[in-house]
């Protein structure tokens, strides 16, 4: 309540004109008493004072708590190392369980083996993760020490002045000062700024990758606002929000020792990690330092998430474990009834133990002995394997991007084979399938459309070079310093990279070289060059006629001049020049200029403002017309810059000196017009720092028509108008873009009218709204009409070519109108509580009745490759979906453009303006659906025939509860979803429903942060590195810079991680049940006892090193179709869809096989010795080889491809095996208690008997296996075998080698020919059909990786 009377008291006061606002001479002071203090800050927060000041003595107590600024991105140290990483292991229950059988073991009525040898795969296992641990670990505690030993300027109370310190040694409260280049340290609030309009810029580059300058401001009403601030004789007591990670926003306020109290923002914050920019001297106290920053507090690091195949594996592991318990009751059960058969008990059990509890403790000495079971090293394995996996990704050549210097990046290293198994894919469109290259193609003004055909004409010249160039221009002009030298400053520090700066390692590079001139972002020569419309500079020269003063030939053309000053003032865009830093480019000091030509031009500007449309008489000058058109539309060479502007005393600031140069029309183009554009760029080339690529486009296109911006500072704008040289704009306001209302406004002091002018730029779907007509004259109101109507129309078309628009308009504000709205805007932007909503009810009161000077089309070309990518992919089985904000005709153009719709598509169009209608449309397409598939009859041919396209406000209705379900049943049976006019929010919420009501992959796409949202939620998000910054990365799971490297990633490598990964987790279990089957299987002779056949170090060693290397070979390189096969057959990829390489019927059948081979294994050997005077071990050691031998050659019988390496490793692996037994057997007596090993081996291996029963078991146990997959691939061949067969079998070599076969024949018997294409040569029918898109096939194939 006590909140609700402080608003309502100081809304009182903004009416009487008290407190806030009192006249308009005489503008509120934002630091007086009466606005801030009753100011609170709500929640909870922290104080910040000087740690050398005047509150030195109560500096402890308040920043006892904070953090300091040393960084720590480690887990361990040296004393917490073994401690917390066992801590941090045994959260797995995988060890967990093999703790517990270390521990069971140590039971002596239950002990299997020797204590010490049980114990020996859970420390293996330990001693390899910790290591890969600690290595992990110390790299990353090497780049925190390289980033807490940075230097930085900070104050000493004790020296009185500024030293360097290292950036771990500073604390909340230091005064740090930093020049040119330098990195923020900490999170500091700007004091003062050597710049004299106390502004300072920074490259949040390192932050998230935006490489165009922020400007940041000081703190006002400071006591030393023109001198440089001595941190003695700042009293100020700091009250912010606690730390948090939200980069777009700070709140607190400065409280002096008079108590007045200044608001504080987001512009006056400092983030770490940045870097500053064009300002020689910055001085900054810290409010946040170390892991408190917000850049630190945002960097997440490596994200893990669990794969679909590791969930199906936890499954699988669960049966393993039931299988281990009903062997285990099956041979207790045994042991209790062989013991209770018995008349007398053996010598080994005492008579005290009844069989039942013998029973008992035999169940606890089976799950000792059959431990290998549950695959304790299949979780290392299959870790090594996907580092092994991203190895190979991360090393693709072809995800390379020389023009950006980037490749893939593997931010998940847990979820590469989701990569195969994608079933709906949601991209963004801008930036995403288009390049972001925003360029100014035609637009309309006063209803009058301007096609720019030569510009259409020049874009062509420039698509057809960048074809030629491999399209390597658009994205190398784009390539921006993240270093670039300041050459009228000190500038003696480099930037920091983004990993170095949150301490995770970068890749050494090389340094730019500072001598070179790198270009900014959108600025390329496409982009830059606009070559003007005819008609358009026509009649910019018709000024030169007699009647240029009649009411609609001005009125006319001051539509066109406010719309190219909009063009040019309507942005946040930053100049500068080669020669100069960005923001040093200052208002000139103009002279004075002709009285005569000055009224003519207010005149003409006044048709558009004062009295709206009315009749004007025409203007008292002495001045021919012609004069005054050759004065006003000329082109001026630069303007020279004084250090300081001097605004006139009304306010007006005056024009610059005119200096006559040709005219616009051959200026804009023509051979002599593009040499002196030419000349000019070459002579004075000015720099366009935007923040988007549109408004360097619109920027850039004003510049055209000579309505040049050359300059910015905190309060003026320079433009250069045509004939009248470098006018100085007022800037009084910015009002910027945000996504809720879609527009940005400047509010400006319009140099030759000193008129209050609102210029607003934005989406058409809101400009248009809000441009009213005003109701003063009935003439207005027609021709207001009439430029909605038509401009309507030309973005209507615009649309339909593929044009990103945006409307332009204007507001002229009275005197008294903008002292009533600035009221509020002071309130609201010195404001603490709810700062944003009273910013955002302020702009939305001053950006109503505008009135529409026209619109915009720019043109965003699709990337290199996207319709073939788009086209693989939904041949791959993958439904890929559209999430977009710009309007639905350009969506659809897009979609078409790259074949995501195709010309025979049906196309279901949902745009309703209520949910009833929303839910009676969705039945009504549905039913429509339906009753088409009934009339085709084949389903999937209609499925592939229908896309729908849904509007923001249909899909708003759609995502409700009450329909979502009828929502997603119609988008079931289209192959292609467009969602238009969407938020990030619907971005995401379509994701989440798609992906938990149908149950599939999921993998969103995006570049820009409103793509962050859809990317985290869907099951694998992929960034791409483009032009809106670094957000989309970051959030991602895979970073890429192109659209097209997804499909080489999804269908290759994808593909190559699901069947790697799945068919190792197979292999991995069928070893371990093969072997733990022997083991079972003896139970059955020795009467239940728990007792082995082998000794306990080869049962040990034997899944843990004898046959660990080859699973990893075989997840790791394992290759069942070559990489242009895949690239070239999308269908391929649906084996991944459906899970055919782990279906549970698949495991189950490996579990059998590894059941018979376990039975071969055993009593081969059995009915081989059956007889003969071979003990206990010289049984087990032919079961052991053979065991062995028949587990290496199943891998090779499932490999599909074999390399020098895998002979290595497999043929490494068995003689390992024998080498370890035969040296065992020599040396050991007593090893192996209490049987004794000495000479089995030895006498075994020296037996030709042993090799015969070894043979003879290999090949019984492998003949089923062999003879399953010759029958399978015979009769019912996979597309993935047919494509496997084409990479051995070259087409032209095949057909050579048949004719030759067909030569040496008598007769041929053929009972059918196929005809090669590219071949006149018949050959016979084969085992395998070739299929249609494998007779593309002309060259060899690539061959096997290794």
């Amino acid at each position: 309540m006590e909140q609700f009377y402080w608003v309502r008291r100081r809304w009182r006061q903004l009416i009487s004109g008290r407190g806030l606002y009192s006249a308009p001479a005489s503008q509120p002071t934002k630091s007086s008493p009466e606005l801030h203090n009753t100011e609170r800050l709500p929640g909870k927060r922290r104080t910040v004072v000087a740690r050398h000041g005047s509150h030195q003595h109560e500096y402890h107590n308040i920043s006892k708590g904070y953090h300091g600024n040393r960084i720590r991105t480690t887990k361990y140290s040296l004393l917490t190392f073994i401690p917390m990483n066992l801590f941090q292991q045994f959260h797995r229950t995988a060890n967990l369980y093999f703790l517990f059988l270390v521990m069971l073991n140590w039971v002596p009525v239950v002990e299997a083996f020797q204590k010490e040898i049980t114990m020996i795969p859970l420390v293996v296992v330990l001693i390899v993760i910790a290591i890969k641990d600690a290595l992990e670990d110390y790299r990353r505690y090497r780049f925190d020490q390289k980033i807490n030993n940075n230097i930085a300027s900070v104050y000493s109370g004790k020296h009185q002045t500024y030293v360097d310190q290292h950036w771990q040694e500073v604390r909340v409260g230091d005064f740090v000062r930093l020049s040119c280049n330098e990195i923020i340290p900490a999170d500091m609030l700007l004091l003062y700024s050597s710049d004299p309009h106390g502004v300072c810029y920074i490259e949040t580059a390192n932050l998230d990758g935006e490489t165009n300058l922020k400007q940041r401001e000081v703190v006002r009403d400071l006591p030393q606002q023109c001198s440089e601030l001595t941190p003695e004789n700042f009293h100020g007591r700091i009250e912010c929000e606690n730390p948090n990670n939200d980069l777009s926003r700070f709140r607190g306020y400065v409280e002096h020792p008079s108590k007045v109290r200044v608001g504080l923002h987001n512009n006056n914050l400092l983030l770490r990690s940045c870097t500053v920019r064009n300002t020689e001297t910055v001085i900054g106290i810290v409010v946040y330092a170390g892991h408190e920053t917000k850049a630190m507090m945002n960097n997440s690091g490596p994200r893990y998430k669990r794969s679909k195949l590791e969930r199906r594996l936890n499954v699988d592991v669960l049966w393993s474990v039931v299988l281990l318990v009903i062997m285990c009751l099956t041979t207790a059960i045994g042991h209790g009834l062989w013991l209770s058969n018995l008349k007398e008990a053996p010598f080994l059990i005492t008579d005290s133990v009844s069989p039942a509890l013998a029973g008992f403790y035999l169940f606890w000495t089976m799950i000792i002995v059959l431990q290998v079971l549950i695959p304790i090293s299949l979780y290392v394995s299959v870790e090594v394997v996907k580092l092994g996996q991203i190895f190979f990704i991360q090393n693709d050549k072809d995800f390379y991007n020389e023009n950006l210097d980037s490749r893939i990046q593997c931010r998940a290293l847990n979820i590469t084979e989701d990569l195969g198994q994608i079933q709906y894919l949601f991209s963004d469109k801008t930036g995403t399938l288009t390049e972001n290259k925003m360029v100014f193609r035609r637009c309309t003004i006063a209803g009058v459309e301007y096609p720019h055909e030569e510009n259409a004409r020049r874009l062509e010249v420039y698509e057809q070079e960048d074809e030629a160039m491999g399209r390597s221009q658009t994205l190398k002009s784009r390539t921006s310093a993240k270093s670039l030298s300041c050459k009228s400053l000190s500038c003696n520090r480099s930037s920091l990279s983004l990993q170095t700066l949150t301490g995770y390692p970068e890749e050494e590079q090389e340094p730019p070289s500072p001598t070179l001139h790198q270009q900014s972002p959108f600025s390329s020569p496409m982009e830059k060059h606009v070559a003007p419309d005819r008609l358009l500079v026509q009649k910019l020269n018709c000024l030169s006629s007699p009647l240029f003063l009649l009411r609609d030939a001005s009125m006319e053309l001051t539509y066109i001049v406010d719309f190219f000053m909009a063009l040019a003032i309507c942005n946040t865009v930053v100049v500068s020049s080669p020669n100069q830093p960005r923001h040093v480019v200052k208002v000139p000091e103009v002279s004075p200029t002709k009285l005569k030509s000055l009224d003519e031009i207010k005149m003409l500007f006044q048709r558009f403002g004062l009295p709206r449309f009315s009749a004007l008489s025409p203007p008292h000058n002495t001045g021919s017309p012609r004069s005054f058109t050759r004065k006003y539309f000329t082109r001026r060479k630069a303007t020279s810059f004084s250090p300081t502007p001097t605004p006139s005393k009304n306010g007006i600031e005056p024009g610059g000196e005119r200096n006559p140069q040709p005219s616009a029309q051959n200026a804009g183009h023509g051979e002599d017009g593009d040499q002196e554009y030419q000349d000019e760029e070459e002579g004075n080339e000015l720099i366009y720092e935007a923040e988007s690529p549109d408004e360097a486009a619109l920027v850039h296109a004003a510049r055209a028509y000579g309505c040049t911006l050359r300059g910015r500072s905190v309060e003026h704008l320079l433009v250069e108008l045509p004939g009248m040289g470098s006018l100085a704009v007022r800037l009084l306001h910015i009002l910027p873009f945000d996504s809720t209302r879609k527009r940005m406004s400047v509010v400006v002091r319009h140099p030759l009218t000193n008129q209050v002018v609102v210029y607003t730029k934005g989406a058409d779907s809101v400009i248009m709204d809000l441009a009213e007509s005003p109701k003063s004259a009935e003439r207005s109101d027609s021709m207001q009409g009439h430029i909605r109507k038509q401009t309507q129309k030309h973005l209507d078309d615009y649309a339909r070519e593929g044009l990103r628009t945006l409307c332009i308009a204007k507001k002229v504000l009275e005197e008294e109108e903008y002292e009533v709205w600035l009221k509020h805007q002071v309130f609201a932007e010195t404001s603490i509580e709810n700062r944003e909503e009273l910013l955002m009810e302020s702009a939305l009161r001053l950006e109503t009745n505008i009135t529409l000077l026209g619109a915009t089309g720019i043109v965003d070309r699709l990337q290199e490759e996207v319709p073939e990518t788009i086209e693989a992919l939904q041949k791959a089985g993958v439904k890929v979906w559209v999430l977009t904000g710009d309007k639905q005709e350009t969506a659809i153009n897009i979609a078409c453009a790259c074949r995501l719709l195709r010309s025979t598509d049906h196309l279901l169009t949902a745009n309703c303006g209520s949910k009833g209608m929303c839910e009676t449309l969705l039945l009504d397409l549905r039913k429509e659906v339906e009753r088409r598939e009934a009339e085709r009859g084949d389903a999937t041919d209609v499925t592939s025939g229908f896309a729908m396209v849904v509007d923001g406000c249909t899909l708003d209705f759609a995502l409700q509860d009450d329909l979502k379900d009828n929502f997603l049943e119609l988008s079931q049976h289209c192959r292609a979803v467009i969602c238009c006019r969407s938020t990030p929010l619907q971005k995401s919420q379509v994701v989440r429903l798609v992906r938990d009501k149908l149950r599939v992959m999921t993998l969103a796409i995006g570049d820009g942060a409103n793509d962050v949202s859809m990317i985290q939620v869907a099951d694998v998000g992929v960034g791409i590195s483009g032009q809106e910054g670094m957000q989309a990365v970051m959030s991602s799971d895979f970073a890429i810079s192109r659209f097209k490297h997804l499909r080489k990633l999804l269908l290759v490598h994808g593909h190559w991680c699901y069947s790697r990964l799945a068919n190792m987790i197979l292999y991995f279990f069928y070893k371990n049940v093969m072997y733990v089957n022997l083991l079972f299987w003896y139970q059955f002779f020795c009467g239940f006892s728990g007792n082995v056949m082998t000794n306990s170090w080869v049962l040990i060693f034997f899944n843990l090193l004898f046959t660990s290397a080859p699973p990893l070979l075989y997840g790791i390189l394992d290759k069942d179709v070559s990489a242009d096969t895949l690239m070239k057959l999308p269908e391929l990829y649906k084996s991944g869809q459906n899970s055919k390489a782990y279906l549970p019927s698949t495991f189950w059948l490996t579990m059998l096989d590894a059941l018979y081979q376990s039975l071969v294994c055993f009593f081969i050997p059995y009915f081989a010795l059956n007889g003969s005077d071979a003990d206990l071990l010289s049984f087990g050691s032919p079961i052991n080889a053979s065991a062995l031998l028949i587990i290496l050659l199943h891998q090779v019988i499932e490999s599909h491809s074999l390399t020098w390496l895998h002979a290595v490793v497999l043929v490494g692996s068995a003689l390992f095996y024998f080498s370890f037994t035969l040296v065992f057997s020599m040396v050991c007596v007593t090893c192996s208690p209490p049987s004794n090993p000495l000479g089995v081996d030895k006498l075994q291996m020296s037996e030709m008997h042993f090799y015969g029963v070894c043979a003879l078991t290999t090949v019984l146990a492998l003949i089923p296996r062999l003879l399953f997959h010759a029958l399978h691939n015979t009769i019912s061949p996979s597309n993935t075998l047919k494509a496997a067969m084409m990479d051995q079998f070259n087409p032209e070599d095949y057909c050579k080698r048949m004719q030759r076969w067909n030569q040496t024949q008598a007769q041929t018997n053929v009972k059918s020919l196929i005809t090669v294409e590219h071949s006149d040569i018949m050959i016979p029918n084969c085992d395998f059909r070739l299929p249609e898109e494998l007779k593309e096939f002309g060259t060899p194939s690539s061959p096997v990786l290794s």
